[in-house]
């Protein structure tokens, strides 16, 4: 915070800077009262957020979610109810609009980073696999939530704008996805991914410790 406002003062006029500070230090108090008021320790949540089932949803220590995320456990549904959690891992960073839906299980690991946009849900407004699937006929909203599994992601994990998770999926320590990819399959450690559908661009390698082409399909 200091920082930021040391480079305001130094960039931008006066005026605009005295105004700027002002809004940015009542924002931060605000963001850091209602995180410690959902119990995030140490943490940030930006302005227009939407926060529900928070009894289900832990964050751990130094997060930092930036404005217009909505991140829900989902109880009850159409007259169907559900025992959904949502853990978020400590020294956690997501940008505008973090979208995340759970009615099962989603489990983030440590200091990842999340890029604006990122969608991540364990269900879908429907089924369609398995025996007993949604009809056509069926408005979407009214067809009964369903999930095949849950979503985890590891420690270290750098996900791109617009990126989107659906489970069952669990993706692996120090994993890069990049911007726009949708993500519906197992991804291993130290890798990126990129793509719709996804597909295995690049491994780290310890020995060289140079992230290395591949020709893989993730």
């Amino acid at each position: 915070m200091k920082i930021k406002i040391l480079r305001m003062v130094s960039q931008e006029r006066i005026g605009f800077a005295t105004i700027s500070i002002l809004f940015r230090v009542f924002d931060y108090g605000r963001g850091r009262l209602l995180s410690n008021l959902l119990g995030w320790t140490r943490s940030y949540l930006g302005q227009g957020s939407k926060i529900l089932g928070t009894k289900a949803i832990s964050v751990g220590e130094n997060a930092y979610v930036n404005r217009y995320a909505w991140i829900e456990a989902v109880f009850h549904f159409g007259g169907s109810s559900y025992q959904p959690t949502i853990k978020i891992g400590r020294g956690f960073s997501a940008a505008d609009r973090l979208h995340i839906s759970s009615i099962n299980r989603i489990e983030i690991g440590e200091n990842c980073l999340f890029g604006s946009g990122v969608y991540i849900s364990d269900h879908n407004h429907g089924a369609y696999k398995g025996l007993i699937q949604s009809v056509p006929s069926e408005p979407p909203i009214k067809r009964a939530l369903v999930s095949f599994g849950p979503v985890e992601i590891g420690s270290n994990v750098w996900l791109g704008d617009n990126v989107v998770i659906i489970g069952p999926v669990k993706i692996g320590d120090g994993v890069v996805v990049g911007a726009n990819s949708v993500i519906t399959k197992d991804i291993p450690c130290n890798v990126i991914v990129v793509g719709i559908p996804q597909r295995l661009l690049k491994r780290f390698n310890d020995v060289t410790g140079l992230w290395e082409s591949e020709n893989l399909t993730a």
